[in-house]
């Protein structure tokens, strides 16, 4: 008979239950927006809840079959974020008379599917071990994409981080996030003794050899290579943070963390001295109340709005409908946050907050249940990853750190945010699947049963 070393329920069933409810608070939040703002409830309506259902549903039946031990609250909050901002989009959409959510539509359609595919198709997540290189490979080309002359979308919204194919623009960098941390998964994986047992001793600190110290190098120098040619301060923030958490945790070595600040504090203040818009940046974030700020372009306006949107909302909110987050400078993308904060309130976007931190805390849990050291340190660096994404662009929103252009995962008006973020779900969820998956041991010897001994070899020793 087959022994299992541990007993663990696939929770399927439960998997099921809270996607029903994440389902009838986004179909709830559509229904206010319609009725707040006097509108009926047309085909439009009724066949965008039919779509996320059944691309929810979907989802949920392929998971049944393919990783049916995987986490059973990742996708219900997943759901409940999207649709969430499926409805905020299509207010805002009333209020300017834009298309976004027609296209958040089609893109969240697009991105749930290639997520099925992923858990699908992919067989075990150590299978992607096999890539490392190539992974580092893809990495650099979907960075220089933006910046190749034809397919390049130039300068938007003062960074070139887009490509242009036909009417359809892109950001590679959002796929590049999960290209990198499977090749820092990979590499870490593999050489995480040699960086381990080498190096000198300086006091506390476990210095690492410079050959070891090549790969933090090479991590600094792309992400000051995004800031200084793509213009972008909160991609290069995320890239380098990324591989530095994941090597301190591959390690465990405080070293690395000391070595990593040293390096962002030289590069920040070398970008604050030379880079025009990285000064601008900051001095935006430092005097945003000043009025000189606040007029001028490229200024303060956007968060100074913001911040009094958050203010009219209060505790409660105003409600769906009842206030006017269509006076912040794109609402419905970087500042998405400030539309739900208005009207929500602060128990709205405490109630988003908390859904962001289940998801990361989840993705942290796989890690730490999976037995390969490929599987946790993946796992790591993708909810690293969407934690420090959900807090550069929250922290910027409220005006605690400078505004950068990251989106806010699964709520901002954006396809490639969208792709990328479900398919991180899929890779945590196969993860998570391969950690809470019973072993089978019905190969190893009955318990009663005590392994020869091997008695140690002695050497004579001759008589005094």
């Amino acid at each position: 008979m087959s022994q299992l070393l541990t007993v663990s329920k696939p929770r399927r069933n439960t998997e099921l239950l809270l996607l029903v409810l994440a389902l009838a608070m986004s179909a709830m939040a559509n229904g206010l927006v319609n009725l707040n703002l006097g509108r009926s409830f047309d085909n439009d309506f009724y066949i965008q809840i039919a779509i996320l259902t059944v691309l929810s549903v979907g989802f949920h039946v392929v998971l049944r079959f393919k990783a049916k031990y995987a986490d059973p609250v990742m996708l219900p909050v997943v759901v409940a974020l999207n649709g969430l901002g499926l409805a905020v989009i299509h207010r805002l959409d009333i209020a300017s008379g834009d298309t976004a959510g027609t296209r958040q539509w089609m893109w969240t359609s697009l991105a749930a599917i290639a997520a099925i595919a992923v858990v699908w198709f992919l067989r075990d997540h150590r299978i992607l071990r096999r890539y490392t290189y190539i992974s580092l490979l893809a990495s650099v080309i979907l960075l220089i994409l933006p910046l190749v002359p034809g397919i390049s979308a130039g300068n938007v919204n003062g960074a070139t981080v887009w490509i242009a194919i036909g009417p359809f623009t892109f950001q590679p960098g959002e796929i590049a996030k999960i290209t990198l941390a499977m090749f820092f998964a990979g590499y870490l994986s593999s050489n995480r003794d040699l960086i381990l047992l080498a190096g000198k001793k300086i006091g506390p600190l476990q210095l690492p050899r410079a050959q070891d110290l090549a790969p933090m190098i090479v991590a600094w120098l792309a992400s000051v290579g995004v800031l200084v040619f793509q213009r972008d301060l909160g991609t290069s923030i995320l890239f380098f943070g990324l591989f530095m958490v994941m090597i301190y945790v591959a390690t465990s070595r405080i070293s690395w963390i000391f070595i990593g600040l040293a390096l962002i504090a030289v590069g920040g203040v070398a970008a604050y001295q030379l880079f025009p818009h990285v000064t601008r940046r900051i001095d935006v974030w430092v005097h945003a109340l000043n009025p000189e700020y606040i007029g001028a372009a490229g200024g303060s306006f956007q968060v100074v709005e913001g911040l009094f949107g958050l203010a009219n909302g209060g505790l409660m909110g105003t409600g769906f409908g009842q206030g006017s987050p269509d006076n912040v400078p794109l609402a419905n993308s970087d500042m998405i946050i400030a539309s739900i904060g208005e009207e929500l309130g602060l128990v709205g976007l405490f109630a988003v907050i908390s859904l962001y931190a289940l998801f990361i805390a989840r993705g942290f849990r796989a890690a730490l249940g999976t037995r390969d050291a490929f599987g946790k340190l993946l796992a790591v660096g993708l909810s690293f990853a969407f934690a420090l994404q959900c807090f550069v662009i929250i922290g910027g929103v409220t005006r605690l750190i400078p505004l950068t252009g990251l989106t806010t995962p699964f709520l901002a008006a954006g396809g490639s945010s969208l792709l990328a973020n479900w398919i991180i779900l899929a890779l945590l969820l196969k993860i998570s699947d391969a950690a809470r998956r019973p072993i089978d041991v019905s190969a190893m010897p009955p318990s009663s049963e005590t392994p020869p001994t091997i008695e140690p070899t002695q050497k004579e020793v001759p008589a005094p």
